[in-house]
């Protein structure tokens, strides 16, 4: 389970509200420069009596394959170590990951590595194997909602799902994660992208009234998917009650109320943003 990062004070107590546009960060931020230099300096290193030792060597290697030059220094000469540890933006980023992929079978700390990444919100995580970089979404994934985010936007008939969508996508992925926010949120952006299809003359349309509909009335839609089964909708309402069932924090019982984890919200909201689509685009369509 992901371990969300905490709230400012500020925010915890309303002084300030929460960044929206904090994380996650591409490239290298200025406030996770040094310590992703320290990393590598560090990783580069082994204890040797009292003292800390270069693992020049080792250095050598990193930097011949990224084609990088030594430092050099007037009065200690050249160094390999701080030629890695010196880099900035991309070019870093390439030396962490070089620097796990020609260490994978050594015992490195990666757990300050995942820290570190993790507590800067940073665009980028050590992979499952602990090998090297990758992305913490997708680039394709991410334009793909962008994109959904500006079609719904565009649509008047799809109200505020854009904005709903846009504050799910902060709440899932931003530098103070709320999961049951995100959940909600992608909630209602299914509900308002579906309301003009589904149920345009319910002004209290919720998603779950939404598949009451399409349950009892289901000769009515159609869509773009065809389904072997001749049921063309079944596909977009499988999906809609996956969401709508998956919401475990809507409401509260004798039973302790579970709220979203940060897996099943991120979940829930990139399933969000593929109906939003289809909804908008017209791939789910009423029939007269």
């Amino acid at each position: 389970m992901t371990t969300m990062p905490r709230p400012r004070f500020s925010v915890r107590v309303g002084l300030t509200d929460a960044d929206d546009h904090d994380g996650p960060f591409e490239d290298v931020p200025e406030h996770l420069l040094v310590p992703l230099q320290d990393w590598v300096r560090e990783t580069l290193s082994y204890p040797y009596d009292d003292n800390v030792i270069p693992d020049e060597q080792q250095a050598l290697a990193i930097c011949l394959r990224l084609r990088m030059p030594p430092y050099r220094d007037t009065f200690s000469g050249p160094s390999y170590v701080e030629a890695l540890a010196g880099t900035t933006g991309a070019q870093l980023l390439d030396v962490v990951d070089a620097v796990l992929h020609a260490r994978a079978a050594s015992n490195l700390d990666r757990d300050s590595l995942k820290s570190i990444l993790d507590d800067a919100g940073s665009a980028y995580r050590v992979n499952d194997a602990e090998d090297g970089l990758e992305e913490q979404v997708a680039p394709a994934v991410r334009d793909a909602v962008r994109q959904t985010i500006g079609d719904a936007a565009a649509g008047p008939a799809a109200g505020s799902a854009a904005d709903h969508l846009a504050a799910a996508w902060r709440a899932a992925y931003g530098r103070s994660p709320d999961p049951v926010r995100a959940y909600s949120e992608a909630i209602k952006a299914v509900e308002c992208a579906a309301h003009a299809v589904v149920q345009p003359n319910n002004a209290k349309a919720t998603l779950g009234t939404m598949l009451g509909e399409i349950k009892n009335a289901r000769h009515k839609f159609s869509a773009a998917i065809p389904s072997p089964a001749g049921d063309p909708i079944a596909p977009a309402e499988a999906m809609m009650r996956a969401l709508w069932d998956g919401q475990t924090s809507r409401h509260g019982a004798q039973t302790t109320t579970v709220p979203e984890t940060l897996e099943a919200a991120r979940a829930g909201v990139h399933l969000a943003a593929a109906l939003v689509q289809w909804f908008v685009s017209g791939a789910v369509i009423r029939t007269p």
